[in-house]
């Protein structure tokens, strides 16, 4: 148990950027299941629609650390492709 101010001050800082993290974690994970939709219902424009959407989404997600750069590339790139392939 932290005993120090500092440190029950680290514990509290903590637990509020993870709750934060988690949100938006959750906030991405939605935003991916919104374009996978949309390409299973077959509606192209729907899927590009969301796809910009989910982009800027993710782009900012990595930005700031919450998932790795790579993975935010990953990401995009197989969502991009599906959406190719739907022609």
């Amino acid at each position: 148990m932290a005993n120090s101010a500092q440190a029950r001050k680290r514990v509290r800082q903590s637990i509020k950027r993870r709750e934060h993290n988690v949100s938006m974690r959750s906030k991405l994970r939605t935003a991916i299941k919104y374009v996978r939709k949309a390409i299973e219902t077959g509606d192209k424009k729907k899927a590009q629609a969301a796809y910009s959407q989910t982009v800027s989404t993710v782009d900012s997600i990595a930005e700031k650390g919450i998932i790795h750069k790579n993975k935010a590339a990953r990401q995009k790139s197989r969502l991009s492709a599906a959406i190719k392939a739907m022609a």
